[in-house]
């Protein structure tokens, strides 16, 4: 097997802790997120830090083999998306790490160290629990933070509601970190279009929709009524494919079952 380990010089770790808690990954136990597809575990650094690390499934026969010879995997692409968002501003839990693990001709895993954030809700609790405290001057605030990333021309792909974790810093006042960074855009700037849709992921619900776009408007000086529509049709089209998507699982695991 062949293992990169690519560090943070900036940051109080070395190769052989880094490897050391890949080798044992296995025994780590404490889970912030476990799925079919990726896990992701947090463990206490000899620093006395906590890091989080996403473990990337073994993918497929086809990108085994355009991981290995012609694209960056995704571990790579998370630490160094993290590592652009910090130089250009934004806020992501810190970069620490990234690992792959290859053959000669097929790559196998990766993983990607970050710190962890204590964050105080993300943005999926202002869909869910519609009474949240103050939850209109987050998803305004929230907007801004949006707006700032399409000012410098991000584009991230994932912009769904786990995505965004969001800390109380003051009185009214939040910051807001990115995370599951591994598909984004970096352009020279951001059109009409490509802002509004960037927002269809985030809420199905209108009202929350009209905050985030008034908001919008304001800050990219265009028609409120145009950016309510705008903005509202392309989450409709999401929802759209979205639920037909569901509809399709829940028919093959009908159709499977009977088998």
């Amino acid at each position: 097997m062949i293992q990169k380990i690519e560090v943070n010089q900036n940051y109080q770790i070395t190769q052989t802790e880094i490897k050391s808690i890949i080798n044992n990954f296995d025994s780590i136990n404490q889970y912030i997120a476990k799925g079919t597809r990726n896990s992701i575990k947090k463990t206490t650094l000899e620093s006395g830090k906590i890091a989080t690390i996403k473990s990337f499934k073994i993918p497929n026969i086809i990108n085994k083999f355009v991981y290995r010879f012609f694209r960056k995997s995704k571990a790579q692409r998370s630490y160094e998306y993290a590592e652009n968002l910090i130089n250009s501003g934004f806020k992501t839990p810190y970069p620490i790490a990234f690992v792959e693990n290859k053959s000669v001709l097929s790559f196998l895993d990766s993983y990607y160290f970050c710190e962890l954030v204590e964050a105080d809700l993300t943005y999926r609790e202002l869909v869910e629990i519609p009474t949240w405290e103050n939850r209109e001057e987050i998803l305004k605030q929230f907007t801004k933070f949006t707006f700032d990333l399409h000012e410098a021309g991000i584009e991230f792909l994932d912009h769904s509601p786990g995505n965004t974790l969001i800390k109380q810093v003051g009185e009214n006042q939040y910051e807001f970190y990115l995370v599951d960074l591994n598909r984004m855009n970096f352009h020279d700037s951001m059109n009409f279009e490509q802002r509004m849709k960037n927002f269809s992921r985030l809420s199905p619900y209108k009202e929350m929709v009209e905050i985030m776009a008034k908001e919008y408007a304001k800050l990219y000086q265009k028609p409120e009524q145009e950016t309510i529509d705008k903005m509202w049709f392309y989450t409709e089209e999401f929802q759209h494919k979205f639920q037909l998507k569901q509809a399709r699982k829940k028919k093959l695991k009908a159709l499977i079952g009977k088998k």
